[in-house]
């Protein structure tokens, strides 16, 4: 286990929670000696995540709207992107399994891999509470926005926003150019002001993402490092 907590970046006050992590169903039912399987830590850990996640994006992606924020949540928590944290964790090295799962390919299996990342963020919250668990789930969702190509999921127009608003008599809009392409895959161009003067100008599948990246760019003219 010092092995894991190592990889984890934690050390547990409560061992005992950890190893129930790791404790897939058809290891407990074949031991049927008190030992339980690790759904009920599953269960939280799938709630912790959300919650952390969403306060998260809720938090660093202001000018997105609800319903691009909700999948971009479900792609962050969805069972892939949480087999490929328990991947890089090597969880499936550790897991307690039955014999029949183990001789399955049940360590490999994206689903067993998914609920345990969840159970052992679960153990984490428990055992060192939510400050560590977001700690532990920011570790793996930064870098996982970071490699997203998308512009709508990183908030240029934010950043952009809060440098303009320190100076008062400044303000900012953005203008639609152009509207191209078939229904199925329009493309919109949009400029940026800095009052009557363009700053930047952008292209997306939407408004939305146009916008984003006319702020990317009038941002890049500016020298933010972004």
């Amino acid at each position: 286990m010092k092995v894991l907590e190592k990889k984890l970046n934690y050390k547990f006050n409560n061992i005992a929670l950890l190893e129930n992590a790791l404790t897939h169903s058809s290891y407990a039912n074949e031991m049927r000696n008190g030992i339980t399987s690790n759904e009920r830590l599953e269960f939280l850990g799938d709630s912790v995540l959300s919650i952390i996640v969403a306060e998260y994006l809720f938090q660093n992606f202001k000018s997105i709207p609800e319903g691009e924020l909700t999948k971009l949540r479900a792609s962050l928590v969805c069972e892939k992107s949480l087999c490929a944290f328990s991947r890089e964790l090597g969880l499936g090295e550790f897991l307690r399994l039955g014999k029949g799962e183990e001789k399955s390919g049940g360590r490999k299996r994206d689903s067993i891999l998914a609920d345990a990342f969840e159970a052992v963020l679960a153990a984490i919250y428990l055992d060192g509470g939510m400050d560590v668990a977001k700690k532990h789930v920011l570790r793996f969702i930064l870098p996982e926005l970071e490699h997203r190509d998308d512009g709508c999921f990183k908030d240029y127009k934010t950043v952009l926003q809060e440098i303009i608003q320190r100076n008062p008599e400044e303000s900012v809009s953005y203008i639609l150019k152009s509207e191209s392409g078939p229904d199925h895959n329009k493309v919109f161009e949009v400029e940026v002001h800095l009052n009557s003067n363009v700053i930047g100008t952008g292209k997306g599948k939407n408004k939305k993402q146009a916008e984003q990246m006319a702020a990317k760019q009038a941002l890049e003219l500016m020298g933010t490092k972004i």
